[in-house]
């Protein structure tokens, strides 16, 4: 009970703090409504459950058999992170009409699926989860699939709805601009944190 417990709460903290996904989302709703965002928040849930999976599969174990490698893909997601926060802070300091710059950011449900997989907070939560959970029988994974749709695609909802709720304001280039430069700032600063954790 209290491995379950540890997991659902570090799953909670996760998801409802400002990150790659909850940007993308926030912005999305922002810009295209609520409705058009739903099925983004089915790609990242789905992209979570796929990287439950993998994970599950084996790839902690050979992430533990061979450290060096888990670094690299930490690294990749860490740059990958670090050029779409420098891409979207150029889009929004770009001229109003400009339209040579374009958001960075992944779209549509299929490319948030694969996002999952470049995203090293998505892996730093899985391997984190699964090891805090030590699920041995088929009850403790489907316990974990619960968790992995049902408390990501509420806080993924709650991010929208403020997106949406923002999306007059956001419809003003000025506004839209400005949060493209701080949500672009953001995503650095998550991937220089990714990049100083052990």
């Amino acid at each position: 009970m209290e491995q379950l417990l540890a997991a659902t709460s570090l799953l909670c903290a996760a998801a409802i703090t400002p990150g790659p996904n909850n940007l993308v989302i926030l912005r999305a709703a922002g810009t295209a409504g609520m409705r058009r965002t739903l099925p983004m928040i089915a790609g990242i849930v789905l992209g979570g459950l796929l990287l439950l999976a993998v994970t599950a599969l084996g790839a902690a174990a050979v992430f533990a058999a061979l450290p060096s490698l888990r670094r690299w893909i930490a690294l990749a997601g860490t740059l990958y992170l670090a050029w779409l926060g420098a891409a979207l802070c150029i889009a929004g300091m770009s001229p109003p009409g400009d339209t040579t710059t374009s958001s960075p950011l992944p779209a549509g449900a299929l490319g948030l699926v694969g996002f999952q997989f470049l995203n090293p907070k998505s892996w730093l939560l899985v391997l984190t989860v699964l090891a805090a959970m030590q699920a041995t029988r088929t009850h403790d994974y489907l316990l974990l699939v619960a968790m992995f749709v049902l408390i990501p695609t509420l806080c993924l909802w709650l991010w929208a709805a403020l997106g949406a709720s923002l999306a007059r304001w956001l419809a003003r280039p000025v506004a839209r601009r400005g949060v493209d430069i701080v949500g672009g700032a953001l995503l650095v600063a998550c991937a220089a944190l990714l990049l100083i954790q052990p």
